[in-house]
């Protein structure tokens, strides 16, 4: 994932609908994807 991965909103390509991050997710990618973004990855030491 690239380090600028950070994404308020996201359409959803399947239905339509316009995500956005659940509360305390600072993007949509931190609510919904399998890979926190980057930011929060290197929060938790994880090595990107």
């Amino acid at each position: 994932m690239p380090t600028d991965a950070c994404v308020f909103f996201y359409e959803c390509v399947n239905c339509g609908r316009r995500l956005r991050p659940k509360p305390g997710d600072c993007c949509v990618f931190c609510s919904y994807a399998d890979t926190q973004c980057p930011i929060k990855q290197m929060e938790a030491g994880e090595t990107l």
